[in-house]
């Protein structure tokens, strides 16, 4: 298995995707709200979860991939506790935002899009985090952190990196 690789070995358990199901029985226009609870409830929309859907539903797993290839919101690979969005955007590039870009991939192995081994970190380049006068700037989950020098990155990664588990 590869480094960047994420094994999934729990035991999937429909109960919580019927039951989500169940409150938009026969109500127009279902899908987008039952993709986003069994998602948030998951973590992702993996294979078993996303057929369960289709057959409560009374659609095609065809049809809901349709739907989740679609939106960027719907992800079919695990996705880790910290989400690191680095901006890319014209500002944050040019004070240097691909440096701390690396720095992401050289502490956690990972790269544009891909989640750590652990499921702890999730890297998304963004077009623009929306922050332009703090460039270069980066969000961990919902938290901003800006005017970054590549250290000052660095050592953010590291503390979250050294969080216990049921912090964060």
């Amino acid at each position: 298995m590869a480094e960047n690789e994420v094994l999934v070995t729990q035991e999937f358990d429909p109960t919580v995707c019927d039951e989500i199901c169940e409150q938009y029985k026969d109500w127009a226009g279902a899908t987008i709200p039952v993709l986003q609870k069994t998602q948030d409830a998951y973590g992702f929309l993996f294979p078993e979860l996303v057929e369960r859907i289709a057959d409560n539903l009374n659609m095609s797993p065809h049809q809901i991939y349709g739907v989740i290839t679609f939106y960027a919101q719907f992800y079919t690979k695990p996705r880790g506790k910290y989400i690191i969005r680095v901006c890319r955007g014209t500002a944050c590039h040019v004070q240097g935002s691909g440096r701390i870009s690396e720095i992401v991939k050289e502490e956690f192995k990972i790269s544009n899009g891909e989640t750590s081994g652990d499921l702890k970190f999730t890297l998304e380049e963004v077009s623009c985090i929306g922050a332009c006068g703090m460039a270069p700037v980066i969000m961990i989950n919902n938290k901003t952190y800006g005017n970054l020098k590549p250290e000052d990155a660095r050592k953010i990664f590291r503390e979250y990196a050294n969080l216990p588990e049921d912090q964060g």
